[in-house]
């Protein structure tokens, strides 16, 4: 618990104080974010709000995290430095992303195919990594098994391991692209995406130190009961350093927001959710957890859909959902409120369908 404590402390402390750091630098070099002109009126107020504030939220985030371990003395495992490393690498496309926003003065960064084969990139490195690097017990970092609290039954290795890993690949890198789109698309308001990320993350603290406490490597009272997951301290300890960075970035990005986290922000912490779905053995849970994220991918989805079917009409006002709220003449703060309100109340219920789970079967 120490460690997990100094991990989220050191890691708000260096968001809180390097984000206005970053802010100033960005200032002078004129790095402002470029607003897309079919977007809301309201929003043409914040064009040149400097953005790529994801940069902080990854960099307190992994001193966090490495301060958290240095803090007892421990070294990182293999499951929280291949995060690490889909966090960052997503991050890094993200960066790549924004910069040439900035660079060109448009609101259009990578071309699709180059976002696509960066994430592709790093997300396949990390699918084949994830399933490598088995400790003492033979517990890789993740397992060829669909999760949803747990490991289930049905396994992608069911027709042989060779064809369990490249299925494994594919859906893995569904669920990193899916997440780091779905926390990409919620960012369209100030302290939306780094509010409900800091829940999110916040509640895998609570899930990844229950898994230390009931892991099956330590000797669990109820072996039918225990969690099959490799490295569940170090995965609580990113997940709080995680959580302190959001923390100390909302300082700063809240309304009216003094910085933007950007693509660099976005798909880091899209790619840190979908990893750390991965290696925690709750794939589905996610879903439950970041139950708002994927109310907006939603909101999108259906948008999209019923302009095709319908020959033009739209479901809502604009997507995704927080726009047609805006349109509806919702003040932004009030939106944004309600929107971590219910992505609190996911994390209330996954975290409670998690362990209800557990006391259920004792």
């Amino acid at each position: 618990m120490k460690a997990v404590v100094a991990a989220g402390g050191f890691a708000l402390l260096v968001s809180l104080l390097g984000t206005p750091l970053l802010i100033r630098y960005l200032t002078r070099r004129q790095f402002g974010q470029f607003i897309r002109q079919d977007g809301p009126a309201s929003h043409h107020v914040k064009r040149g709000t400097p953005t790529m504030g994801g940069v902080v939220i990854i960099l307190a985030a992994v001193i966090g995290w490495i301060g958290g371990n240095l803090f007892i003395g421990r070294t990182p495992s293999a499951s929280s430095m291949l995060v690490v490393f889909l966090f960052v690498g997503l991050g890094f496309v993200g960066f790549l992303d924004d910069a040439i926003k900035i660079s060109r003065e448009r609101s259009l960064g990578l071309k699709a195919r180059w976002k696509i084969l960066g994430q592709a990139v790093v997300g396949i490195t990390f699918a084949v990594l994830v399933l490598q690097f088995p400790n003492g017990d033979g517990i890789t970092p993740a397992s060829t098994a669909i999760s949803f609290l747990r490991d289930t039954r049905l396994d992608l290795a069911i027709l042989g391991p060779a064809v369990g890993i490249v299925l494994f690949v594919l859906w893995a890198n569904f669920l990193i692209t899916a997440w780091s789109n779905a926390v990409n698309l919620t960012d369209g308001l100030d302290g939306l995406a780094t509010g409900a990320s800091l829940i999110f993350f916040g509640a895998y603290t609570i899930i990844a130190i229950w898994q230390l406490n009931q892991n099956c490597q330590l000797g669990s009272s109820n072996d039918a009961l225990c969690y099959e997951v490799r490295d569940p301290l170090d995965l609580a300890v990113l997940a709080a350093a995680i959580a302190g960075a959001c923390f100390g970035f909302l300082w700063w990005n809240t309304s009216p927001a003094r910085i933007f986290m950007g693509d660099t922000g976005s798909l880091a912490l899209g790619g840190a959710i979908a990893g750390l779905t991965i290696v925690t053995r709750t794939e589905f849970l996610g879903l439950v957890i970041g139950g708002l994220f994927v109310l907006v991918v939603a909101s999108s989805v259906l948008q999209i859909g019923w302009f095709k079917l319908s020959g033009g009409k739209r479901l809502f006002k604009m997507a995704p959902l927080h726009h047609h709220f805006e349109l509806l003449g919702w003040n932004e703060v009030t939106i944004v409120v309600r929107f971590w309100i219910i992505a609190g109340l996911c994390g209330a219920i996954g975290v409670g369908i998690f362990y209800a789970e557990w006391v259920a079967n004792l």
